[in-house]
């Protein structure tokens, strides 16, 4: 904490422009349960509720809370609940551009700073699978 009472956390932001529909990007990861398709290291994931509990590829579970998963706005935000972990705030945005242009958004603030360097690594492997999910739906559809 600062002398202004601000406890500074880290918050890194990664974007995609992608040549599908925002639709179509938003089909990709509106689905909670989708996470383990596009990304790395996520190798599955139970959703019940709110709560997602994902599993990493060496076996690490690590409870979520889904914050908001709105269609209307594409709008889909998440934290992580683990006791490790003083706040995590996970938030993917897909925007129309133009008929079949869009731009996908992936941000993550977390403390401790590490963490947040770990999962925005994770969220640029996560943004080349989104895109060649969504841009491949487009050329079969």
């Amino acid at each position: 904490m600062d002398v202004l009472g601000v406890v500074p956390v880290a918050s890194i932001r990664h974007e995609r422009r992608i040549a599908a529909d925002a639709d179509a990007v938003w089909r990709v990861v509106r689905r909670p349960e989708s996470i383990p398709e596009w990304f790395p290291g996520i190798v599955s994931c139970t959703v019940e509720g709110n709560r997602r509990v994902i599993t990493t590829a060496i076996g690490l579970e690590i409870p979520e809370e889904i914050l908001s998963n709105d269609d209307a706005l594409r709008h889909f935000a998440y934290r992580i609940t683990a006791p490790q972990y003083s706040f995590h705030l996970g938030v993917i945005d897909v925007l129309a551009i133009a008929p079949g242009d869009s731009l996908c958004v992936y941000s993550t603030t977390a403390i401790p700073d590490t963490l947040a360097l770990l999962i925005a690594g994770g969220t640029l492997g996560a943004l080349d699978e989104i895109q060649r999910l969504a841009e491949m739906a487009t050329v079969l559809s």
